[in-house]
């Protein structure tokens, strides 16, 4: 016996929904932020190596800042990708407020501001580990075209194709 409250339901997808898989650009934004996000959770470690005297996790704490900033801004360009290819711009957004983040953060490092540096690498770290979770917890759903995209991306045809 269906109740009124099943009836107005409407029916869920199975997990082999068109809709709900994921994608390639998908996987690449997924291993960009989980790489990203390794290296970036390095940087505290390395740090602490140097403030507790050796003098060589400067050197590892700046190699890893070059190599999170580089890993930003790849990124960034998956992210790009990821909007236009699946129109999800959520992924672009965070990425670009992270990119800003780091960048600020390279900034302040390498100019011995660590009244910034050191909260804001907390923060930094910390957005991109929700980041992490948020691409992994779900497949992106794909979002469907309005009617204005979908009549500029058919082409226009001539009078005999009409016919």
């Amino acid at each position: 016996m269906a109740t009124a409250a099943e009836e107005l339901r409407p029916a869920r997808s199975g997990p082999n929904d068109v809709t709900q898989r994921t994608r390639p650009s998908e996987w690449v934004l997924r291993a960009v932020v989980s790489v990203h996000m390794v290296a970036i959770c390095g940087q505290p470690v390395f740090a602490g190596v140097y403030l507790s005297g050796d003098y060589d996790g400067l050197r590892w704490h700046l190699a890893g800042a070059n190599a999170v900033t580089s890993l930003g801004y790849l990124q960034l360009i998956v992210a790009i990708t990821v909007w236009v290819r699946m129109r999800q711009v959520w992924p672009f957004l965070t990425t670009l407020g992270l990119v800003v983040a780091e960048t600020v953060q390279y900034v302040a490092g390498t100019s011995g501001a660590l009244w910034l540096h050191l909260p804001l690498g907390v923060m930094t770290v910390a957005a991109l580990v929700v980041q992490f979770i948020a691409v992994w917890r779900r497949p992106l759903p794909r979002r469907p075209r309005t009617p204005q995209e979908s009549v500029r991306a058919e082409p226009e045809r001539t009078g005999a194709e009409r016919a």
